[in-house]
């Protein structure tokens, strides 16, 4: 495969290649997030790097790329459930539909297109498929999640695969799948949250702070070691508690619980309140535990330069590296 990686990010949809073991080259990558390209030239040092709008991108210069193969990410905020869903409406779906307007025109086999949960409904959507119909197209679209690979971390979102006819896949195409339709010996055994979990670092600065813990407590997502699943992690997560992805503690359950029956003591005692819930030692996921939930190698790295926040940010808008590799095989 002679791929383009376009919205290409901190290189996801890379590793996710690299990890397939199929053979295949990534020629070019573009993203416009410039702290994004960052993280990806310090992983992928020998891969072209255009940091441009896809949008200037024409069909006779990914033509001289002499390319097959599109994997794509394109922003998924038009149609998140938590957005306001303007769909077509959106100023941040004229890069996609510019890449679809010059579909036809594009020496491509094979495309991996990866969106929120949401975009199977979307007016958007329709357009993609009508154009892969209309440019000889066989595909196949998804909702899947890391839990149905072995991962214990909830990330459903949106698959299409297309290949151009007469090419064809190795299963039978049909409605949206929420399943794998190839097994093969994928591990489906999930794992627990102890493979994950960093102790070599300095954890302190991942504590929640007084006033999360007073306000938020009883409406976190808490996990364990023992824990064989946990929440979708956000690009807000490490700036809200609520909604952003799970927090963890190194108790057991039973601590925990006689934590929080002991707190119903200190309603009107907030000092009280504070010191029983801070011997939980609540606090959030390090980047580096994220990044190991969503399948990145233990060789990818961040620039020094990168903060916290922006990594939090980053792996937020990014995707599993497993799942992108189960679906590149089945490409």
């Amino acid at each position: 495969m002679k791929v383009l990686e376009l919205y290409s990010g901190i290189g996801g949809m890379h590793f996710g290649l690299k990890e397939s073991g199929i053979d295949s080259e990534v020629v070019a990558s573009v993203d416009i997030n410039q702290t994004a390209n960052l993280v990806y030239a310090q992983n992928f040092k020998n891969t072209l790097l255009l940091n441009r709008n896809i949008q200037s991108l024409t069909s006779k210069y990914i033509n001289s790329l002499n390319i097959d193969t599109i994997l794509m990410s394109p922003p998924c905020q038009p149609f998140t459930r938590n957005g306001l869903q303007l769909d077509v409406n959106d100023t941040r779906v004229l890069s996609f539909m510019h890449i679809i307007s010059i579909l036809r025109e594009l020496n491509v086999n094979n495309i991996l297109m990866e969106n929120v949960k949401g975009f199977e409904t979307s007016d958007m959507r329709d357009i993609f498929i009508n154009t892969l119909n209309e440019c000889n197209f066989e595909y196949q679209e998804f909702l899947l999640s890391p839990t149905q690979f072995g991962i214990p971390n909830s990330r459903c979102r949106y698959y299409c695969l297309a290949k151009k006819l007469p090419d064809k896949f190795c299963f039978q195409c049909g409605p949206l799948m929420e399943y794998c339709p190839i097994k093969r010996h994928i591990d489906t055994q999930t794992y627990t949250l102890s493979k994950i979990i960093d102790e070599q670092e300095n954890l302190e600065r991942y504590l929640l702070s007084d006033a999360d813990l007073l306000k938020r407590a009883t409406a976190l997502d808490i996990c364990f070691k023992s824990s064989s699943r946990s929440c979708c992690f956000t690009k807000s997560y490490g700036r809200y508690v609520t909604g952003t992805g799970s927090v963890y503690t190194d108790k057991t359950k039973e601590e925990l619980d006689d934590v929080f029956t002991s707190l119903n003591m200190f309603k009107d005692d907030s000092e009280g309140y504070l010191n029983c819930i801070k011997k939980l030692q609540l606090r959030f996921f390090t980047p580096r535990e994220i990044s190991r939930l969503m399948h990145f190698p233990e060789t990818f790295q961040f620039p020094s330069s990168i903060t916290d926040k922006q990594k939090y940010m980053l792996l937020g808008n990014s995707v599993n590296v497993r799942v992108i590799s189960e679906l590149i095989k089945l490409l």
